[in-house]
């Protein structure tokens, strides 16, 4: 029972946010000196910073098939839309899911299909609410394109938020991994963006709780239902 509470509790943290937590941990310190309360303040702040990095391990369904969340976060917006002209996934509307994350969420991404990265895209933009549907287009942005290795290809799409003003992505055009891989990280608070190929349907609601690696999005054989903006 105890290490079962551990392994809940002592959740491994990426390496991105080691600076940030010695950050707030050192202002916690000094706070201390000015007035007791502050310092439990920061410690509450610096535990906080932890947590928003944590790096959990997630279970990868193996069939490579199947397209995964790449986010944690509520699935806030599912629509046929024309994919930015950067993804160069052609001019057709295709199906978009939106995964909006808050500041509590975890912000690892991770790739929804095993492929190889063929095109990678940072578009400069504003700093909109993520929630709304216009942040698609004018926020900041960084777009990459993952072709399987059946050629099917998947657009993704890290957007910057309100609050969050940085995108890390961690890999580069030409680099190979597997569905699940930790390919970026989006501080503090934002949206990821999934289209997904043409007359592939979605297998998620509006409104649906999303869990990165893990929720299936699609399936690339035969999923063929529809259920954009449908939510119980």
């Amino acid at each position: 029972m105890f290490m079962n509470m551990l392994k809940i509790v002592a959740v491994p943290m990426h390496k991105e946010g080691r600076k940030f937590v010695a950050i707030f941990a050192a202002i916690s310190v000094c706070l201390s000196f000015i007035w007791e309360p502050l310092f439990w303040l920061g410690l509450g702040i610096t535990v906080w910073c932890y947590y928003f990095f944590r790096d959990p391990i997630r279970i990868i369904p193996q069939d490579p098939d199947l397209v995964v969340s790449p986010a944690d976060g509520i699935v806030s917006l599912i629509e046929k839309v024309v994919p930015p002209v950067e993804l160069d996934l052609g001019e057709a509307a295709l199906t978009r899911i939106s995964v909006f994350m808050n500041v509590f969420n975890c912000h690892v991404n991770r790739a929804p299909i095993s492929g190889t990265v063929t095109h990678i895209s940072y578009h400069h933009g504003k700093f909109l609410n993520a929630s709304l549907d216009k942040a698609s287009q004018h926020n900041e942005r960084n777009g990459l394109s993952i072709e399987g290795s059946n050629g099917v290809r998947i657009g993704v799409v890290q957007i910057a938020g309100l609050v969050a003003r940085r995108i890390v992505c961690f890999v580069q055009v030409g680099d190979l991994f597997k569905a699940g891989y930790r390919f970026g990280l989006i501080r503090f608070g934002s949206r990821l963006d999934i289209y997904l190929p043409a007359g592939i349907a979605p297998l998620v609601s509006v409104g649906q709780t999303a869990v990165a690696g893990e929720t299936v999005l699609a399936n690339l054989v035969g999923s063929q239902r529809n259920l954009i903006g449908a939510s119980e």
